[in-house]
C-alpha cells in the first residue's frame, strides 16, 4: 500500500521530469542529429570545427576557466574562515551570500551594465576622485566580472558544506603532531574538501560556458562566446538544426562535468546544502 501510495506521489516530478527535460532533450537531439528536410547528419555537430565557432567555443572556454579560477580563489579563503569561525547553514552570514541567488539574474547582470558603462556610477566616482576613468565596459574583463558576481555562491557553499563537515578532533591531531597551520590546511582540509571544490568548480564552470546574457549586456554584443552563437542560431538565423548541433557538442562538457562530480564526490557532500 505504502509503495503504491509513494508511486503516486512520484507522477507529478515524473511528468515534469519528462515534460521539461527529457522531451527538450530528444527535440534537441532530433533537431542536431538531422537537416532541414529531415535527413540524418552529422555536419550540425562538425560544425564547431568551423573557424567561427571554434573561436567562439575556445573564447567560451578561457573566459569560464578564468572565472571558475577567480571564484575558486575568493571562494575557498571565504568558505575557510566561515568553517574556523564556526558559522552555522543558517546564520546571517550564510544567508547575505544566498540572497543575491533570490534576485532576478537578469537584473544583476543588468546593474553591473549600469556600474560599469563609461557614464556610469563607477566612473562618475572616479571622476569626482580625479582619478582616470575605467574603460571595461564591452571587454573580456566585464564578462569576467559578471560571471564571478553571478557566480561565486555556487563555489562558495558546496566548499563551506564539505568544510563545515570535517570534525575538529582531525585538525587538533594534526597540531599535535606537529603540523603547522600551512601543512595543516594542504594535508588535511584541502584534501578532505576536494569534492565540495570539484562540485564548485562544476557548478561555476559549466553556467560560466553556456551563458549568453552576461556576454550579451556586459560584452555589448561584440565579443561572441558559443552560448551567443547558439542564441543567435535559434532566433535570428532561424536554423534550430545547426544550434541544436552545437548544443549538443556543450552538453558533452556537461556530462564530463557530471562524470567528474560523480567520482570525486560519490556521496554528494559538495552538493548538499
Amino acid at each position: 500500500m505504502n509503495r503504491k501510495k509513494n508511486q503516486l506521489l512520484a507522477f507529478p516530478y515524473i511528468f515534469w521530469m519528462a515534460g521539461f527535460t527529457i522531451i527538450p532533450l530528444l527535440m534537441m537531439l532530433y533537431y542536431g542529429l538531422t537537416n532541414r528536410e529531415g535527413a540524418f547528419t552529422l555536419e550540425n555537430i562538425l560544425a564547431i570545427g568551423s573557424p567561427e565557432h571554434l573561436k567562439a567555443l575556445v573564447l567560451s572556454l578561457i573566459l569560464a576557466a578564468v572565472s571558475t579560477l577567480i571564484c575558486l580563489l575568493l571562494a575557498y579563503p571565504l568558505a575557510l574562515i566561515l568553517r574556523n569561525r564556526h558559522i552555522g547553514q543558517g546564520s546571517f552570514i550564510v544567508f547575505i551570500f544566498i540572497l543575491p541567488m533570490w534576485m532576478n539574474f537578469l537584473l544583476r547582470t543588468m546593474a553591473w551594465q549600469t556600474l560599469l558603462e563609461k557614464n556610469g556610477v563607477i566612473n562618475a566616482l572616479l571622476s569626482f576622485l580625479h582619478l582616470p576613468p575605467l574603460s571595461i565596459i564591452n571587454t573580456p574583463a566585464a564578462i569576467i566580472l559578471g560571471m564571478v558576481y553571478n557566480f561565486l555562491p555556487f563555489m562558495v557553499l558546496p566548499i563551506y558544506n564539505v568544510l563545515a563537515k570535517i570534525d575538529d578532533n582531525l585538525i587538533n591531531a594534526a597540531r599535535d603532531l606537529g603540523a603547522d597551520s600551512f601543512q595543516t590546511l594542504t594535508k588535511v582540509l584541502i584534501p578532505l574538501s576536494v569534492p565540495g571544490v570539484i562540485s564548485g568548480i562544476t557548478m561555476v564552470f559549466v553556467p560560466a560556458l553556456t551563458t549568453f546574457v552576461i556576454s550579451n549586456l556586459l560584452g555589448g554584443s561584440k565579443i561572441l562566446l558559443i552560448g551567443n552563437v547558439i542564441e543567435q542560431e535559434f532566433t535570428k538565423g532561424s536554423n534550430w538544426n545547426l544550434g541544436a548541433g552545437l548544443s549538443i557538442v556543450l552538453m558533452i562538457f556537461i556530462l564530463l562535468s557530471m562524470t567528474l562530480i560523480a567520482k570525486y564526490d560519490k556521496n554528494g557532500e559538495g552538493t548538499a546544502f
